[in-house]
């Protein structure tokens, strides 16, 4: 029932639109017409004004052929970059860019397969229940369009997001909460040659500190990390300011409140041992997802799986993702594996076999719902 050749080029032709987080708009006018073209009415939201972007989220609401459960399917539109002047080929039966730039599977992947399963119930006018579809915007910038977007308007019992590394098969149900973590020094400034002992050094204070805190892999469940450094005026002046961001995960909140406490407290103090001043600022950025293999929402993708003739399996992921969101909106969410590979680099491909496999899973769970009723 798939139409290979109209999944592939449908992919291939969206992973050439750029759409960079915050630079989204030609897609999200290329998504919006094609699903006008399918008879669908897609509602816009203000997540583009809000995010000083240029696209907010689209989503669409699919009216049932018969009595069923609401379910939800979501993939975000942006990309990371260099995502600008991307070209498809096709070699041995795999898809990847040309070598300069990513290739934009994660997450257009997602959205291939979901618009390929729409033609497929159309065409072959399969029974289905009521569906809704999201597509966000600035995902891989911390998940913020679907921070935005207002999920009483949805009728969802129950999501999916396609947006998983893994292959098809894989159904994610443990991910980590995180706090976006920013540590400030304040030093005094001084000229570096004639009377550098006047001054207090706010970069070295810093390096001294981070010296002390643990980064990295932390436990099975925890990780934090040290991402950016920035410090200073001129090479002859003593720095007085230095501003670093880092992140704290962990699949465990408790144990999330624990490693941060421990971070944002080594800091302030070994700054202070220098005579400086520390300021840290925590923000939290999303729930962790922690379902069982009971929960209907596994299970439904469990079987759907299993019918096209795969092996499901549970993993837990150290990323974040729309998931999390959702679930932290009181959707049941889990998020799908879809077959992305070397994402975010430009090695970055997907096999055809996953793409078509990733159109089943969709309609293999639209197939369950209606089968649980």
């Amino acid at each position: 029932m798939i139409n290979e050749s109209r999944l592939i080029n449908n992919f291939m032709a969206m992973v050439q639109i750029p759409s960079i987080s915050g630079r989204e708009g030609k897609m999200r006018d290329y998504l919006r017409d094609s699903l006008q073209e399918r008879g669908l009415q897609v509602q816009e939201d203000e997540a583009g004004v809000k995010l000083q972007g240029e696209a907010g989220n689209l989503w669409v609401r699919i009216p049932a052929s018969m009595e069923a459960e609401t379910i939800l399917f979501a993939a975000h539109m942006d990309t990371v970059e260099p995502g600008e002047g991307i070209k498809a080929i096709i070699e041995d039966e795999i898809i990847k860019s040309q070598g300069n730039t990513i290739l934009g599977s994660d997450d257009k992947a997602a959205i291939a397969a979901i618009l390929e399963a729409l033609d497929v119930i159309r065409e072959n006018r399969l029974p289905h229940g009521p569906l809704e579809l999201l597509f966000t915007v600035g995902e891989e910038q911390g998940l913020q369009g679907a921070k935005q977007f207002d999920f009483t308007s949805l009728n969802a019992t129950m999501a999916y997001v396609l947006d998983a590394g893994g292959d098809p098969g894989v159904i994610v149900i443990q991910s980590p909460c995180q706090n976006e973590i920013e540590y400030k020094v304040y030093g005094k400034p001084a000229h570096a040659g004639i009377n550098p002992e006047k001054g207090i050094n706010a970069i070295q204070a810093a390096a001294r500190a981070l010296s002390k805190m643990p980064c990295g892999r932390i436990d099975k469940e925890t990780t934090c990390n040290l991402g950016i450094i920035q410090g200073g005026t001129a090479r002859n002046i003593v720095a007085d300011y230095c501003h670093i961001k880092g992140e704290a995960r962990s699949l465990s909140r408790s144990r999330l409140d624990q490693i941060t406490q421990t971070l944002k407290n080594t800091f302030i103090e070994e700054v202070q041992k220098q005579g400086a001043r520390a300021e840290v600022e925590v923000k939290f950025l999303y729930p962790e997802i922690r379902l069982n293999p009971e929960d209907r929402v596994v299970k439904t993708a469990t079987q759907a799986i299993k019918d096209i003739g795969l092996q499901p399996r549970l993993e837990s992921t150290g990323g974040g993702s729309d998931a999390s969101i959702i679930q932290g909106q009181g959707i049941p969410c889990v998020n799908l594996g879809i077959g992305m590979s070397n994402v975010h680099s430009c090695d970055e491909y997907i096999k055809i076999s996953h793409l078509i496999k990733d159109t089943e899973i969709v309609l293999a769970i639209i197939n369950e719902v209606i089968k649980a009723k």
